[in-house]
């Protein structure tokens, strides 16, 4: 064989040196990462705010819950409008499932985004896309070289170093700290990992629990201000070089303490939609109790309804929407336990609250 085909190269001694000095300098294994302008633009070109939100979506993305009217008429022009949410009001009526739901939301009328596995900026690498929070739409491992270069033609400049994914849902709460929120450096390996509202960008961020946390509500607020009142946030690297990225996220707030007593009017002016969702009404919560009885493969009875408001809901305890659900797992376990049929009888209602309902 005689040509270049032929041809066999190896590194000079000098190129393992400078090799090896580059991975001693950083040590990311991976696509190579974009720039931090490219991040920026294309952010901001798929922001939350360009989300289509109708009632009708809306309405789908909630299919499997109940949820009052006036609630949707309340969330709809909030997520249209992209800007933050408060969500407040007493334990157990369905607050970290509405946020959630309004992931789904996005997930099933938002459309795709694509997120860079790494940015670079002032010489450091930062590692963007996580396969737990990010997941994949584009099959890129599947595809064939024709196919991916199609798949890039069809974005413009988009290549292999950009992930096409559904609008990511990030959930955090008691756990939360103001480290999370910073750049995570590898000093072994010498790049940074981003923090969680940067992974979050284009979809939503939860604080659930909030107030919960170790750290002060306070300090927790004051690292918000800036990015809810102009939509970026600051990362500073070990070097003390700070640099700013765009906050381009549904973030929502929620709570079962009194907001009064967690924030002030200072701060609650940059949360744009206070929303409370409070106790169920009657018909409401006989609507949960027969879905969660239709989820658990439970015959349905309202006499069920009617022996909870008689000994409970009206003499003074709040009926909550996650009872139904909790309540028909206790009376399940009681059945499996003596191995006889489930059924919402008087005897299992009233042994099921015994256990259920704390007297305090």
């Amino acid at each position: 064989m005689i040509g270049s085909a032929s041809y066999r190269f190896n590194l000079t001694e000098l190129g393992r040196r400078r090799a090896r000095e580059a991975f001693e300098q950083c040590r990311y294994v991976g696509p190579a990462p974009v720039t931090l302008q490219s991040y920026i633009e294309q952010s901001r070109r798929q922001a939350i705010t360009g989300t289509v939100c109708t009632e009708h979506a809306l309405r789908d993305a909630f299919s499997h819950l109940i949820i009052p009217r006036n609630l949707l008429d309340e969330l709809g022009p909030a997520v249209c409008s992209g800007k933050s949410i408060f969500i407040h009001g007493p334990p157990g009526n369905g607050k970290t499932m509405v946020a959630k739901g309004l992931g789904t939301l996005l997930n099933r009328h938002g459309g795709e985004i694509y997120v860079p596995y790494a940015i670079q900026t002032e010489n450091s690498i930062i590692t963007i896309f996580d396969p737990t929070i990010h997941h994949v739409t584009d099959n890129m491992e599947h595809l064939g070289t024709e196919d991916s270069h199609n798949d890039q033609n069809q974005f413009g400049s988009m290549d292999a170093r950009w992930r096409k994914v559904r609008r990511p849902v990030v959930v955090t709460g008691g756990e939360l700290t103001l480290d999370m929120l910073d750049l995570r450096y590898n000093r072994t390996s010498n790049f940074y990992t981003a923090p969680l509202q940067i992974k979050a960008n284009g979809g939503v961020f939860l604080i659930d629990d909030f107030g919960r946390q170790i750290v002060s509500p306070r300090d927790l607020l004051n690292r918000w201000i800036l990015p809810l009142e102009e939509r970026i946030d600051y990362l500073t690297l070990a070097t003390g070089k700070k640099f700013s990225v765009p906050f381009e996220q549904l973030i929502i707030f929620s709570t079962n303490l009194d907001p009064r007593e967690l924030v002030d009017e200072a701060f609650l002016r940059r949360i744009r939609h206070k929303i409370e969702i409070g106790p169920p009404s009657r018909d409401h919560f006989t609507q949960i109790f027969e879905l969660a009885c239709g989820q658990q493969q439970i015959p349905f009875d309202p006499g069920a309804v009617q022996y909870l408001f008689d000994n409970f809901y009206d003499r003074g305890k709040s009926p909550r929407s996650s009872d139904p659900r909790d309540l028909l797992e206790i009376l399940q376990s009681i059945c499996r336990f003596r191995n006889q049929r489930v059924a919402l009888s008087a005897e299992l209602l009233e042994e099921s609250t015994k256990r259920f309902f704390c007297k305090l």
